[in-house]
This record gives C-alpha cells, structure tokens and sequence, in this order.
C-alpha cells in the first residue's frame, strides 16, 4: 500500500510564507510526476504546481511569482514553498503522485489527505 502524507498547513496573515510537505511511503519503486492541488470553499480542485521527476516544473499563472515547487527523490517528497500568501490562496491543500509500486496492482495515481491553510489577518 502507498500513503502521501502532507504537513505544513496552517494559519498565516496576509504577506506571511509556508512550507508544505508531503512524503510518500510504501513499496515504492519511483513516482513520476508529483504535484500540488487546492480546493477553495464552494470552488472546485484545481492544480497549482507539478514537478517531474527531472525536475521540471509547472506553475498555475496566479501562484507562479510566490510559490516555488520542488522535490527530493530519495526522500520520495514533494514540497511547496509558499511565498507572499494572500487571502485567496485560502484551501485545503493536496498532493498527488503517480507511483510505481513493487506490485503493478497497487500501482497508480494516489492523493494525500489534505493540509488546510488559511490566509487570514
């Protein structure tokens, strides 16, 4: 079985940062593409940033001057850095990967129980 376990969230003012993380464990052979996801109240869940497992990155346009994403390999981790928060980042956030489990069966796209963060003065 694989699990994602995201840490991080929080509440934080206006212009404040966080850092989320979000490790994932099990029989894990390699995970491709790891990336971030958030659900605003009443809004439905939208990608914010991917990263590939070489590295390269893809930011949505209203997060791409503040947030930074990266992730550590060996440590099967994936990280967003969240810079100059404003109260519309406000959501659950969540990570997602796409792993390559020692068993084909358990294999696929996984998803972490959510961090909340709120943005607020």
């Amino acid at each position: 079985q694989v699990q994602l376990v995201e840490s991080g969230g929080g509440l934080v003012q206006p212009g404040g940062s966080l850092r989320l993380s979000c490790a994932a464990s099990g029989s894990i052979v390699s995970i491709n593409t790891m990336g971030w996801y958030r659900q605003a109240p009443g809004k439905e869940r939208e990608l914010v940033a991917s990263i590939t497992r070489g590295g390269n990155t893809n930011l949505v346009d209203s997060v791409k001057d503040r947030f930074r994403i990266s992730r550590d390999n060996a440590k099967n981790t994936v990280y967003l850095q969240m810079n100059s928060l404003e109260p519309v980042d406000t959501a659950v956030y969540y990570c997602n990967a796409y792993v390559f489990a020692a068993s084909i069966t358990t294999s696929g796209d996984y998803w972490g129980q959510g961090t909340r963060v709120i943005v607020s003065s």
